[in-house]
């Protein structure tokens, strides 16, 4: 007896198939004998096994893999006790933290819910959220330093699926998911490595013409929008394929069509909103409005789940400060396909986006050189959580400050100038 829904027969198994190779191949660039741990919702288990299988015959050592489920994250809401949510599973952490010190990789496969948790009391989710955050901070800060080569990739979950296309049977919902995260991926191509190859070094020469720029900040203006973000001295544009400090190349996001650095903690002003829902953790923040004064975040409301927003924001000091900022032409081809995901992963690559509390260290000149206080000299963030949300559209406009002030067009109608 199969616990696979019957609407999983609507996803291609040889694009499938492709997926799992482009996430070790070109995702991971997994290593010969380096383990792999990786995490997936249950009903991911056909992607999770092709994945296993195209690690084992990379030469993986040993490939460990952590499972959750809908249904019983919900048991936890519904009947657990109210002091449990004020708790998170810190050992597995501490493990995972673990395995990546003694060289793993790590591998998550996106598709959950977004509105999972929607309709459960916003205090508990966001309580529940801090204790996680705060177990997963040993884990999260070998993957925000790039200490490791790492990967996300998607499967099209029936419950998600249903979400971003309520309108139709979940047979053709998940139908219509897969081959938007198939075409998003590029494995509907028929040499999807040598695709990556060619997109990685169309993100390279983005991310070289920033660089020779060396702005000061960046003005974003359009509806809602007047801010000015400063970047960290010495900050470094990445996009694509990134070299992990361990030396292996890796594409951590699969899609991608970023470009990013890091932002200033304390030097950014001004008020942004969200052209895009956030979906965090089961919770659907819509309409986000902002104000930063001297880089910090004094004002915040949305629409649609501003309780568990706020929450966020006191999560830790770093919270309300900017970890990254990120490019991305309102023509990319997810933003082309017309489709909100209600998926951060993909989401993400369809608009300009920050990401509030912690930086990436790889976004420094020689990042792997510098510790945690150089880096906060420099003006990189810490926090425990790290949340990219959408501030970019075709109305919204772009200029690169020099440190003389002198403007130079970087975007124009979410284009670039």
């Amino acid at each position: 007896m199969t616990f696979m829904p019957q609407s999983q027969n609507s996803v291609d198994p040889i694009k499938l198939e492709k997926l799992a190779e482009v996430a070790v191949r070109v995702g991971l660039q997994l290593q010969r004998g380096q383990d792999l741990v990786m995490t997936a919702p249950i009903v991911a288990m056909p992607l999770v096994r092709l994945i296993t299988n195209h690690a084992y015959m990379a030469g993986a050592g040993l490939v460990t893999t952590f499972y959750s489920d809908e249904e019983t994250t919900l048991a936890r809401y519904q009947y657990g006790s109210d002091e449990g949510f004020d708790r998170a599973s810190g050992w597995l952490y501490e493990g995972m933290a673990k395995a990546y010190q003694n060289g793993a990789a790590r591998l998550a496969i996106a598709g959950d819910n977004p509105m999972l948790l929607s309709e459960q009391d916003p205090g508990k989710v966001g309580r529940a959220n801090r204790a996680n955050s705060t177990a997963y901070k040993p884990a999260l800060e070998k993957i925000s330093n790039f200490d490791i080569n790492w990967n996300i990739v998607a499967y099209p979950n029936p419950s998600w699926a249903k979400v971003v296309f309520a309108d139709d049977p979940e047979p053709i919902a998940v139908a219509k998911l897969a081959k938007a995260i198939f075409a998003a991926s590029r494995v509907d191509l028929d040499d999807p490595v040598s695709a990556w190859r060619e997109h990685n070094t169309n993100l390279a020469t983005r991310s070289s013409w920033l660089n020779g720029q060396r702005f000061a900040a960046l003005h974003f203006k359009g509806p809602g929008t007047d801010l000015t973000v400063g970047l960290a001295d010495g900050h470094e544009w990445h996009g694509g394929a990134s070299v992990a400090k361990n030396g292996v190349t890796c594409n951590p996001n699969i899609p991608t069509e970023e470009v990013f650095t890091t932002p200033h903690a304390l030097r950014v002003e001004g008020h942004v909103s969200s052209t895009k829902p956030l979906s965090h953790q089961g919770t659907l923040i819509d309409n986000i409005q902002v104000r930063f004064e001297e880089g910090r975040i004094v004002e915040a409301k949305a629409s649609r789940g501003a309780e568990v927003l706020n929450k966020v924001l006191d999560t830790d000091d770093g919270a309300r400060r900017l970890g990254e900022v990120a490019l991305v032409p309102h023509s990319s081809p997810i933003s082309a396909s017309g489709i909100l995901f209600y998926n951060t992963l993909f989401d993400e690559n369809a608009s300009c986006h920050i990401a509030l509390g912690q930086c990436y260290s790889k976004c420094f000149l020689d990042g792997a050189k510098l510790n945690q206080d150089q880096i906060k000299a420099q003006g990189g963030n810490s926090s425990l959580i790290h949340i990219d949300w959408m501030i970019g559209s075709d109305k919204v406009d772009i200029d690169g400050i020099k440190p003389d002030g002198s403007r130079v067009p970087v975007m124009r109608q979410g284009e670039w100038a």
